[in-house]
């Protein structure tokens, strides 16, 4: 079957089964399929004035399958418009899969960078993969390269993990780093460099485990920020150490200095980049702004997700500028964008006091909160919201103060199990929270990106309530704003 005949073919059936999906719980203002399942984001590009995303899909069901690439793209980052599906498997070099990789404008031609997936015995989960580029002079339909692969297959001493390469350009030089794993479990992650991205010469080890990273990282991206460097990834693997590593896998970030010459990063421990639920797979690019903007995959492997009985899973985050704080520590913040999609606002008080509790009916389902506790002169131990919806589900976000330790409690919001996750975070005499909700959605900035979490939940029902609270004392509060978001 010819590509185009299998892209045909995947839209077709993707059109149908968006005709059956049940909205109950689709996002209004986050990117995710027309129908059926997504996970990981890939290729972010700017490419002629626009944003990409391109994502992992299978277009036949809500589960995952046979991996294509999805594309929707946008001026704004904000108002995202769906493309045709961009990759297909099938062929020689993807013929059980084309997995996670990443895009490049090479002068002109947007380049999809990206890894073929090829099942030797897929009862056992056993493989092989390889690297592949497909490219586009319009940036909606592609070409697979007759060539491919462009890279065979894994260095000598490495696992059949072999995967999604993240491309960038230093100098006239273009460099890969990949996702692997050695032959006894340990994951790291291996650079590349070519000179036309086409013929890719090994350049070695850029970091590894070191026995406690776990036993595969995926979806690497490395990139100078703030005059360090930054390796971001998604190991598997890890145990859980108390109140770190709770999801089934993680997603964080080494700091350090680098070197080109001698491919010698030397950088500090390993962090969680977000601490809620449902954070993954996190991919960044560098737009004509100088913004390291980051998207993540906002679900979690082998979670519970109620939507593909609504035919339907999976979605992505809010798109992140990236920045590090004085002392080495990534922070998050939702891109400036954002605010183009705020309607209507209420200002739901300024300068006041919480003893307890105040509450607020709001039966929105598309908010953004912002609440500032000034913690000065607080009498509280703990301070934070509730948001009420369906009459018996809440979700509670809580501040510590005492322990500098910030909770997200979805355990009555469709995480009955596990549903608690927590952020160190210390403050300066004010804590500002903002908050993302997107019906099965929530994300919390805390104190300008210094604590994030990001969750998918599940109401039985419409929002009725926003509750503020202070235990244990009187609190001041600042302000506390909220307003709705359009539903693109």
């Amino acid at each position: 079957m010819s590509t185009l005949h299998s892209i045909q073919q995947a839209a077709e059936a993707l059109q149908l089964s968006g005709q059956k999906i049940n909205p109950q719980y689709r996002p209004g203002y986050h990117i995710a399929a027309p129908a059926n399942w997504i996970n990981d984001p890939n290729g972010l590009v700017q490419f002629n004035g626009e944003y990409h995303v391109f994502y992992q899909h299978h277009p036949y069901d809500e589960n995952w399958g046979p991996m294509h690439w999805g594309h929707v793209k946008s001026s704004d980052l904000v108002h995202w418009e769906h493309c045709p599906i961009a990759l297909a498997p099938g062929d020689d070099c993807d013929r059980d899969g084309c997995f996670s990789g990443s895009a490049v404008d090479d002068n002109g031609v947007l380049t999809l960078i990206y890894t073929g997936h090829h099942y030797t015995d897929r009862d056992k989960d056993l493989f092989t993969q390889n690297q592949n580029i497909a490219v586009s002079h319009d940036g909606i339909t592609f070409e697979k390269y007759e060539s491919n692969p462009v890279i065979a297959e894994p260095p000598a001493d490495s696992a059949h993990h072999f995967r999604d390469p993240k491309v960038w350009k230093h100098n006239d030089t273009w460099y890969m780093v990949l996702g692997n794993a050695t032959p006894d479990g340990h994951g790291r992650v291996i650079l590349y460099h070519s000179s036309d991205l086409r013929a890719w010469t090994y350049s070695g080890v850029l970091a590894a485990s070191d026995g406690t990273l776990g036993f595969m990282w995926e979806c690497p991206d490395f990139f100078e920020l703030d005059g360090r460097y930054v390796l971001l990834f998604s190991p598997q693997g890890m145990e859980r150490e108390e109140e770190r590593y709770l999801n089934l896998f993680q997603t964080g970030y080494l700091v350090g200095d680098y070197d080109y010459a001698s491919n010698d990063f030397r950088h500090g421990e390993f962090r969680e980049m977000d601490h809620g639920h449902d954070f993954y797979a996190v991919q960044t690019l560098l737009d004509n702004k100088g913004r390291r903007i980051a998207i993540g995959w906002m679900d979690m492997w082998e979670s519970d997700m109620p939507t593909k009985a609504h035919g339907w899973a999976g979605a992505l985050t809010l798109p992140r500028v990236l920045n590090l704080d004085e002392d080495g520590r990534l922070l998050m913040n939702p891109v400036e964008e954002i605010k183009l999609l705020r309607r209507e606002q209420y200002r739901l008080g300024e300068s006041f006091a919480v003893t307890e509790r105040r509450h607020e009916t709001v039966t929105e389902s598309l908010l953004e909160i912002l609440v500032l506790f000034d913690l000065n002169n607080s009498q509280s131990n703990k301070v934070g919201l509730t948001l009420y919806s369906g009459g018996v589900d809440k979700t509670v976000i809580t501040y510590d103060i005492a322990e500098g330790k910030l909770t997200l409690d979805a355990s009555k919001s469709g995480k009955p199990q596990d549903g608690i996750r927590m952020a160190p975070l210390q403050h300066d005499g004010l804590l500002t929270l903002r908050l993302f909700l997107d019906r099965s959605s929530i994300e919390v900035f805390a104190n300008e990106g210094r604590a994030t979490l990001t969750s998918r939940i599940y109401p039985t029902g419409a929002m009725t309530g926003i509750e503020l609270f202070a235990a244990g004392g009187k609190t001041d509060v600042k302000e506390w704003t909220c307003w709705t978001l359009e539903d693109v």
